[in-house]
This record gives structure tokens, C-alpha cells and sequence, in this order.
């Protein structure tokens, strides 16, 4: 930066990232190719040409997908190559569930009121302290679609469609279950769990604003995550993951907006923050039950699929109680932490919050390649392919 002027530095970096591209897309070409010479004579609708005269659509793509994971002549190598590509929207994904508190806390770090020095330290210090329930329902949430993913995708590949759409439809009341759990501790809870954590008049106020909100209108949290499980267990990662880009770009378009109150909304401070993040939600779970109904057609769908079914609910936790446990853990983690940090000093709250809203990035991204293994599996260990469960968990 010091020996290239910014204009060439702008050109510096466009070059470097249209040769990324560049090379991804030739990647794609080649690796569209070689599933071509496989599949042609089992599909009518990949010619081996199929590179040269078709633009390059996401449909596409998603055909090849399909094809391969239920294609039984595949070679292991370009089964290990779709799978990557199958896995990098469930990735992207889980990145996006830990993006939404990273812009949050961003944003309200910069609320300023002339009162109150270092508000904006308030603010975040405040999202913190709410970050380990935040954290408990994308546990749940997220666990409970693994159950719901293992499950789905072993029936579809027994072609037991019947089962699938009772799976799906004991899902959403899970969902709706799970959702009023959260809204009565948003009602009742919020209080006595942040002043297990702070006694600071300030930061309660403003974490019980934030939490209650987040708990109490956690539909939107809750329902996205069963419907992108939905979506994933069919192989339709690209159509959850559309999902979640909506509700994470929504986000950050209504955070400075509501919280420092651009053009005709209010200035709503930490509220605003809240009402961004549950916005944002609600769309994705309104586009992912969308596409579901839509796009799912091998899952029935009825009112009669929606009737609780005691022993389906219990498969669905005994394959997603420990992946709860496994998420949930962190948010043990970060509450003892919290607890303890506040005996040094707010400061020391509020850094650890930032340095660990970073890091979940990491953790997350791996939450998502575990989570692609589980549909591929269930989906071949249904079908009594054991060759092709040895591979998909070998690749992973």
C-alpha cells in the first residue's frame, strides 16, 4: 500500500480477483465436463456439450448434484468434487447465522448519547450479555435440524415419501414449539438471566431491550432454521442459502437505519438493532418456507402431515440432542465468561464479546461442512448404498 498509489491498488486487487474467478469457473467447466461423460446416458438433459452451449445457471449446477448423489457409477473423485460444492452453501450459511450479532454489536458501538460517556461501549457491553441466548437457539435450532436432516434425507433415499412429509410436518410443530419456549422466556426470563451477569443499571436496561425483543419475536430465528433443513435435506443447499443472504443483507440495511434513525424511522438505538435482526429473520424464514412448499415436491405436504407424532418427534431428538449439546456448550461457555469477566470490569466484557463474535466465524464455517456429511449419508444409507456412505464420510 505504500508503493502503489490507491487507483493501482484498486486495479491490483480487481486483477487478482478476476483471476480467481477465472480459475473457479474453468474449475466448474472441467468438473461439469467429466460428469457429463459419466451421466449423459442416464440423463437426457446433460449432453456431453452441455459446457459449451448452456449458460451457466444455478440449476444446472444443482442437476449436477442431484445426479451425482444418486448416480451409482460416479467415480469417487468427482463425488468427493460435488460434494464440496453441495457443502459450500450449507457453509456459507452458518457463517451468515453468526453474522448477524457481528453487524449488531458494529452498529450500536456507534450510538452516542451526550449523558452517557462511552455509550457506545454500553451498547455492545449489553449484546454481549445477550449473546449466550442468541447462541442457545441456533443450538436448538440448528440441532434439531440435524435430527430433522438425518431422518428426511434416510426416507427419501427408502423413497418412503409418505414418512417424509409427516418428518417435514412434525418439523414445523417442533418449530412452533420451540418458538413459544423462547417467547415466554423473552416475556418472563430476560431480567433474571442478565442480572445473573451484570449489575450495571445501564447495560441491563439496554440488554433486557435487545434479548426480550430477539426472544420474544424468535419465530423468525426458529422457523428459517427448520426450513433451511428442509430445503438441505432435499440437496436444495443453494435455495436455503438464498434464503439467508436475504435475511443477513436485510440486516444490515435496517441496522443504521433503525438505530440511528434514517429518513422517516425513529431513532430506536439498541431496539433498533433488535428489530433489525428479527426482520431480517422473518424474510428468511418466509422465503425458505416459501421455496419449501414450492420447490420440495418429493415432500407431501397437508394438514395431516402437521399432527405431532410422539415416536417421530423422539428420532428427531435422539439423533439432535447431541448436537444440541455440542452447540449449546458455547453458550455455557460464553455466560461463564461474561460472569467472570464482569468481576474485572465491563471493558473486559465487551472485548471478550468482540473477539468472540469474530471467532464464531470459524467455528461456524466448520458447523457447516459437519452438516453437509448428514444428508448425503442418511440419503445413501436409506438407498443401501454402503460404499457411498464410506465415501461421503471419507471426502468430508
Amino acid at each position: 500500500h505504500k508503493r502503489i498509489s490507491p487507483p493501482a491498488t484498486l486495479f491490483y486487487y480487481e486483477v487478482i480477483i478476476t483471476y480467481i474467478f477465472d480459475f473457479v469457473n474453468s474449475f466448474l467447466y472441467i468438473l461439469l465436463y467429466i460428469c457429463n461423460a459419466s451421466y449423459h446416458q442416464k440423463s437426457e438433459s446433460l449432453k456431453p456439450d452441455f459446457c459449451v452451449k448452456s449458460p451457466w445457471t444455478y440449476e444446472k449446477i444443482y442437476g449436477i448434484i442431484i445426479i451425482t448423489m444418486s448416480s451409482d457409477s460416479v467415480s469417487p473423485i468427482v463425488f468427493g468434487l460435488v460434494l464440496f460444492f453441495y457443502g459450500l452453501p450449507m457453509i456459507i450459511s452458518m457463517i451468515v447465522q453468526a453474522f448477524y450479532n457481528i453487524v449488531d454489536s458494529y452498529f450500536v458501538s456507534r450510538i452516542t448519547d451526550d449523558t452517557v460517556e462511552h455509550m457506545g461501549e454500553y451498547a455492545v457491553n449489553a449484546l454481549t450479555l445477550a449473546y449466550p441466548v442468541q447462541l442457545l437457539i441456533i443450538a436448538v435450532g440448528v440441532g434439531t435440524g440435524v435430527g430433522i436432516n438425518a431422518l428426511l434425507s434416510r426416507s427419501l433415499g427408502e423413497k418412503n415419501f409418505e414418512r417424509a412429509g409427516k418428518i417435514a410436518g412434525n418439523a414445523i410443530f417442533i418449530g412452533l414449539c420451540t418458538y413459544i419456549v423462547f417467547m415466554l422466556f423473552g416475556f418472563f426470563g430476560t431480567d433474571a438471566f442478565l442480572k445473573t451477569q451484570t449489575h450495571d443499571s445501564l447495560a441491563l436496561k439496554l440488554g433486557g431491550e435487545y434479548l426480550g425483543i430477539c426472544c420474544v419475536l424468535s419465530f423468525g430465528a426458529v422457523g428459517s432454521m427448520i426450513f433451511e433443513k428442509l430445503l438441505q435435506a432435499t440437496g436444495k443447499t443453494i435455495h436455503s442459502t438464498i434464503a439467508q443472504l436475504v435475511g443477513a443483507i436485510a440486516n444490515i440495511v435496517l441496522d443504521p437505519v433503525l438505530i440511528f434513525g434514517l429518513g422517516p424511522f425513529p431513532e430506536l438505538g439498541v431496539k433498533g438493532a433488535a428489530y433489525a435482526t428479527v426482520i431480517g429473520q422473518v424474510l428468511t424464514m418466509v422465503i425458505g418456507g416459501v421455496l419449501h412448499f414450492v420447490c420440495n415436491k418429493e415432500i407431501p405436504s397437508g394438514m395431516r402431515y402437521f399432527i405431532p407424532q410422539r415416536k417421530m418427534i423422539t428420532n428427531i431428538y435422539r439423533i439432535g440432542v447431541p448436537a444440541i449439546i455440542i452447540q449449546a456448550l458455547m453458550s455455557v461457555m460464553t455466560y461463564g465468561l461474561n460472569v467472570i469477566l464482569n468481576r474485572i470490569g465491563q471493558s473486559a466484557v465487551t472485548a471478550y464479546g468482540i473477539y468472540y463474535k469474530i471467532q464464531q466465524f470459524v467455528f461456524f464455517a466448520s458447523f457447516g461442512m459437519n452438516n453437509t456429511i448428514i444428508p448425503v449419508v442418511s440419503y445413501n444409507y436409506g438407498k443401501g448404498d454402503k460404499t457411498r456412505v464410506r465415501s461421503g464420510i471419507k471426502y468430508e
